[in-house]
């Protein structure tokens, strides 16, 4: 399979900790592309403390660099979006378009503090459902007061809540202990979607390839698929995934 889809990426230049300049950003995208990556939702962090781009400038970030792949004729789509950090007056600011979904969906990419206690976890992710919206939520190996039980997650997912892991934490990139836990997370079938969390051309790059393989070697072709390319083919559509994929 080689026509990924990344929900999670820093690819905008100059918006958040992600890439530096437009020249970074077209790398980090030639890069996607040989790595087999076809579209790619672009998640600048949107958090109340620091510098955070506005939904409109998201969108001619995401205008900008589109253009410039077609002046490269390289064929990799592009799609506006956040990854929020979870604030009280959040759906507010979703409702009236201070902070953007994924790819103008119903799908919210949120991320809590990885010390955040698992209520108020737990009471964000109501909130957010409550509020006509499905969560996924970010990086969900980062958390310790949800994966030191699995059944939180599950419990999660039994809400509504959809769940993300990084393609760098199953391949070890940040420890024994990390890649351990996420693939416990990938055994016990408590993921929907594996994506990059790309900031950079180096440490976290925009490659799924080799995770990808992976995946499939350890849980399946169906599973890969469905981590890569269906589930996140549903965020792009706005179609609901259901749980039980």
């Amino acid at each position: 399979m080689k026509n990924y889809i990344d929900i999670h990426s820093h690819i905008l230049p100059g918006i958040d900790d992600g890439s530096d300049s437009l020249e970074m950003s077209m790398e980090m995208l030639h890069m996607a592309v040989q790595d087999g990556i076809s579209q790619i939702v672009l998640t600048p962090h949107n958090k109340p403390w620091r510098r955070r781009g506005s939904c409109s400038e998201v969108a001619d970030g995401v205008a900008l660099l589109q253009g410039k792949l077609a002046e490269e004729h390289l064929e990799i789509k592009l799609y506006p979006g956040n990854e929020l950090y979870y604030r009280s007056g959040l759906i507010e600011e979703l409702m009236e378009g201070r902070a953007g979904t994924l790819a103008n969906s119903h799908y919210v990419l949120v991320e809590f503090e990885p010390s955040a206690d698992y209520d108020y976890i737990r009471n964000g992710v109501y909130t957010l459902l409550a509020g006509g919206y499905y969560p996924i939520l970010a990086h969900v190996e980062r958390y310790k007061n949800i994966c030191t039980k699995m059944a939180r997650v599950a419990e999660l997912i039994e809400m509504g809540c959809f769940i993300q892991v990084n393609a760098g934490s199953i391949m070890g990139e940040y420890g024994f202990a990390v890649s351990r836990l996420t693939k416990k997370l990938l055994k016990q079938g408590l993921v929907h979607f594996v994506a990059t969390d790309t900031h950079d051309l180096c440490k976290r790059c925009p490659c799924l390839s080799e995770c990808a393989v992976y995946v499939e070697k350890k849980y399946g072709e169906d599973s890969s698929k469905r981590l890569f390319l269906d589930n996140p083919m549903c965020v792009l559509r706005d179609e609901y995934i259901g749980m039980n994929t």
